[in-house]
């Protein structure tokens, strides 16, 4: 098969096809001929040397996909074969197959292209756990997300606007802002040019909002909490700023804040397992009603993996990029 992948770390230009064997799944996994394949920041963080695959990953990078089931591992369900289905990996999805844990497919929605199925899983299972489970955000709550034109930000916005959860974002410029603001953002902040901690009181009242997923870390991380309400919660999912703070802990104390995070790469098949069933039960009925679709940026083919790579980089792009399998 064709794959994707990089001898050194290094710039874009170090994604080269080459010719990998075809997988072959174990126990618990199914082998997917790849349509597309999602292009996230942690790929372009493992391209660079920052950002290795767990133990026993593939070491290509690509952590969603969408395809067919094309074999299944010892013991496993012959009737998934033939399956579309798009699949959350640990790592391997720049290729023309990829293993998956079983437990991590989900079907692709109703009316749902490839391209726009693959568009799902890291994403959505990210901002699921993170904003819904970990943050606790409920009907009525309002929440800041930093970067809201990202797959992240953009996921988010809509899965917010399908809960009844009003959702503040920021942005690097003002198309930014209104491209934000014309996918469902309540608020769109320009942090070139506004004071975001401001903005949020301004909107909220000075309530301040129930939840802040951040990406973003150092120095974003006191005046994040400045911009919760009491007992609002603090979720952490990236550290692009430095990956320390520091923060008054007698206001933590005083305002009842919480502050967590996680990391969703190396968590095993069977947590994976449990949020997928989760968002399948939740989540799935809503997208095949045609309630919401993942923002669309780009499509590059597979083997132009490191133009798509210099597009996430430049930080141009609104929505998900992904690659496709001709």
């Amino acid at each position: 098969m064709t794959a994707i992948a990089f001898r050194e770390p290094g710039g874009p230009e170090v994604l080269q096809p080459e010719v990998r064997p075809v997988p072959q799944p174990g126990p618990g996994e199914v082998l997917i001929r790849v349509a597309a394949a999602g292009v996230n920041r942690p790929d372009v963080l493992q391209r660079m040397g920052y950002y290795p695959p767990p133990p026993g990953a593939s070491d290509l990078p690509g952590l969603e996909i969408a395809g067919t089931i094309v074999a299944v591992g010892p013991g496993g369900d012959p009737e998934q074969l033939g399956q579309a289905v798009c699949a959350l990996v640990a790592g391997g999805g720049y290729a023309e197959y990829c293993v998956a844990p079983s437990g991590s497919c989900l079907p692709v929605p109703k009316g749902f292209s490839m391209a726009e199925a693959a568009a799902l899983p890291e994403t959505v299972f990210t901002v699921w756990h993170n904003l819904f489970e970990r943050g606790y955000v409920r009907e009525g709550e309002t929440v800041l997300v930093h970067g809201g034109t990202s797959g992240i930000g953009t996921t988010a916005i809509g899965l917010c606007k399908l809960f009844d959860i009003k959702v503040v974002v920021t942005c690097g410029s003002a198309d930014k802002c209104a491209a934000a603001t014309a996918l469902g953002a309540d608020l769109a902040v320009d942090y070139a040019s506004e004071d975001y901690v401001e903005a949020v009181k301004a909107f909220t009242g000075g309530a301040g909002v129930n939840v802040v997923l951040d990406m973003v870390g150092g120095d974003y991380v006191p005046r994040n909490l400045a911009c919760l309400a009491d007992d609002g919660r603090h979720v952490s999912i990236a550290f692009q700023r430095g990956a320390k703070a520091q923060i008054d802990v007698p206001e933590v104390m005083r305002r009842r804040l919480t502050l967590t995070g996680s990391t969703l790469r190396a968590r095993s098949s069977e947590f994976k397992a449990l949020l997928a069933d989760e968002i399948h039960r939740t989540l799935w009925p809503r997208l095949s009603e045609g309630a919401w679709k993942p923002a669309m940026d780009q499509a590059f083919p597979l083997a132009e993996a490191a133009a798509a790579h210099a597009r996430m980089q430049a930080g141009a792009h609104v929505g998900k990029i992904v690659l496709e399998v001709r």
